[in-house]
């Protein structure tokens, strides 16, 4: 499933013509370049390799080489999409994705990294309850408490909830709703917040698991003849003028 890699602007709201304000993330994706593509012969699976950014002093050599072959200059990320046998014949090394393979209304899930928050103890980590503030307690207020047997097994089982770095790993938020697609500026609005940090990479997706039609890999159509959209609000535009009280 083809997605595209964005950078994280912050969140706004906007307003619908009947008045309800939205809360939305702006993501900006500049056009994704494909920049390889992988095949279950070669590979051993079916992908394509798309680039973004602007720095290429960050990537290997070999990778460098790989984008230099392409002639782009969006070359600071690479990520891979997973395609089907059927999907993979109808990509082309070069080829660019930008915001309009979205359309306004559709669901779309999110992958990123959270804001890592350091070290942390099990109270605020897991959601653990303290213990007894008196009752003769008086040194194990914040602790986790047992954490395994005696003898048998007689250690301590892999995945145990336990105090730890919080935060700085990877989380997909699923079925956002598409707001509105700035194609001028290459701006996504999706409603609702994401995860990660300003200025984070975030990868956008079709949403996996609502039931929408099939959709081309790469859509015909031009800028001026926008494609059908489902029924959603109108955005209201914003202007100077004050309402009169």
């Amino acid at each position: 499933m083809i997605g595209i890699v964005g950078k994280k602007c912050g969140m706004t709201r906007v307003f619908t013509d009947d008045g309800r304000s939205v809360p939305v993330t702006i993501v900006q994706a500049n056009p994704n370049f494909i920049n390889k593509i992988k095949t279950k012969s070669t590979d051993g699976y079916d992908a394509i390799q798309v680039t973004t950014g602007q720095r290429i002093t960050k990537l290997s050599k070999p990778n460098q080489g790989q984008i230099k072959s392409t002639k782009k200059e969006h070359s600071s990320r690479l990520h891979e999409f997973r395609l089907n046998h059927h999907e993979i014949d109808k990509v082309e090394t070069g080829k660019e994705i930008t915001v309009d393979y979205f359309q306004k209304g559709e669901l779309v899930d999110i992958s990123g990294k959270t804001i890592g928050k350091g070290f942390a103890g099990v109270i605020k980590r897991h959601n653990f309850s303290m213990q007894d503030a008196t009752h003769g307690n008086s040194l194990s207020h914040r602790a986790p408490g047992s954490i395994g047997q005696n003898q048998t097994p007689g250690r301590v089982f892999k995945g145990k909830k336990m105090s730890g770095q919080m935060g700085n790993v990877k989380r997909t938020i699923q079925n956002l709703e598409v707001v509105e697609i700035d194609s001028e500026r290459n701006l996504i609005y999706v409603k609702g917040s994401c995860v990660g940090h300003d200025n984070s990479y975030l990868v956008i997706t079709p949403s996996i698991k609502s039931k929408q039609k099939e959709r081309e890999i790469f859509p015909q159509f031009d800028l001026e003849e926008t494609p059908e959209t489902p029924e959603t609000p109108e955005v209201a535009a914003q202007t100077d003028e004050t309402p009169e009280t």
